[in-house]
């Protein structure tokens, strides 16, 4: 199987305001042909560091595919380094000039000389015409690799790739599959999930597995290699049906739906109903739900509750309650879901109260003490848990173990 490597050029890219999109849409194209992507670097404006990039990158993969850099300002250095990584010249095209001029023209504008700098080609590339912008790709086939510089515009970019790379690499590679599965799994820690199937997925190259977790959600992603999808799946299905059933309850989802997807499509089917009460979380649980289409289906509200006042103005909670107990305690989190689901009139509700932190917490509940209420057709439960981490980790875990607190009462 073919590999390829992606630069993006930008020193935009470097700072915290600009994130590198390009690779992610070229990702998939390129594994849509069958070809794995085993490296992404990004390189400011510099031509020493990014001939020297280029250099090492056609010296480890087939195909090389870089984006941007080829406007016509001092800073679009793609174009010379590229030349000077592959040892060869830059070359002025008069036809790829006029054709840039013709660009303008249909603008009303006036070609500039400085873009005469965008109709220099490497020694030996292909031109690749760009309808949508004044900076032609280009294609150099160096015998051991394939080099396609492209520009940076994302609309410019993806038709390119498609309508002059893909065709060009169909012809030079036969085509394999590349299909992935994706494994979801909550209420259980990493460690204790990798020790768990290990034992299955480190018997195979492929597919390989890799393991992601955030929040306490832990997605299993399962990816193979093979001449067809059919038998690209089959593998997926051999290894996958050995980790299911490894992780009983703990699995949520065998195809990548979230937890309130999940919940939302039982719900939906059941025809019943789900409102939530907030305080530490401020909106979050009800976020995660109303994040879904068609939720409208089944959540009724939300109860952002987060001064003690508002716990007994809208949900009806005891201020004596509160008072004696605290507003995080089990006894509240079990009136908040009950005042929920009352005054929204639905089947289920969930609520949430907590010390998230960095501030407040007692000796007995601490920051990071989360209690979870989930008020069904038939009882009110609640969970209380005690999570490390800031002031975010804490509330997307107490949200996460919310959903799931609803998954297992669903019986999903």
């Amino acid at each position: 199987m073919p590999e390829a490597e992606i630069i993006a050029v930008g020193s935009e890219l470097l700072t915290s305001e600009k994130t590198d999109t390009n690779s992610l849409a070229l990702t998939a194209e390129l594994n849509g042909l069958g070809i794995e992507v085993v490296r992404k670097t990004i390189v400011g404006d510099d031509r020493e560091r990014l001939a020297a990039t280029l250099r090492d990158a056609v010296a480890r993969c087939a195909i090389v595919v870089v984006t941007g850099g080829l406007g016509p300002t001092e800073d679009d250095v793609t174009r010379d380094a590229a030349a000077t990584a592959l040892g060869r010249t830059l070359i002025f095209s008069e036809e790829v000039c006029e054709a840039i001029r013709v660009r303008f023209r249909s603008f009303g504008r006036k070609m500039t000389e400085i873009n005469k700098r965008q109709a220099y080609l490497i020694e030996g590339a292909e031109v690749l015409a760009n309808p949508r912008g004044t900076a032609p790709g280009q294609w150099v086939d160096i015998g051991s690799a394939l080099v396609a510089l492209l520009p940076g515009p994302p609309r410019e970019l993806v038709p390119m790739f498609r309508e002059d790379c893909v065709p060009r690499l169909r012809a030079k590679f036969p085509a394999r599959a590349i299909r992935t599965r994706l494994l979801r799994a909550t209420g259980i820690g990493e460690g204790d999930l990798d020790a768990t199937i290990s034992p299955v997925y480190t018997r195979y190259r492929n597919p390989v597995t890799t393991i992601l977790a955030s929040s306490g959600d832990i997605q299993i992603h399962l990816r193979a290699h093979a001449d067809t999808d059919a038998e690209a799946d089959a593998l997926l299905d051999e290894v996958a049906g050995q980790i299911i059933p490894l992780l009983g309850g703990k699995l949520y989802s065998r195809n990548g739906d979230s937890l309130e997807v999940i919940i939302g499509h039982a719900l939906r089917g059941r025809r019943q109903t789900l409102s939530v009460a907030e305080s530490c979380t401020g909106g979050l649980l009800g976020g995660r739900i109303t994040g879904v289409p068609g939720s409208s289906d089944y959540f009724r509200g939300g109860f952002l509750t987060y001064a003690d006042e508002t716990k007994t103005e809208l949900l009806g909670v005891s201020a004596d309650l509160i008072v004696d107990r605290t507003a995080v305690s089990e006894e509240v989190a079990r009136a908040m879901a009950d005042g929920a689901k009352r005054r929204a009139r639905t089947d289920y509700a969930l609520s949430v109260t907590g010390y998230a932190g960095p501030d407040g917490g007692t000796k007995e509940n601490p920051v990071g003490t989360v209690f979870v209420g989930l008020a069904t057709p038939f009882e009110t439960a609640v969970r209380r848990l005690r999570m490390p981490g800031d002031r975010d980790r804490i509330r997307n875990f107490a949200v996460q173990n919310a959903l799931n607190l609803l998954r297992l009462a669903l019986g999903l």
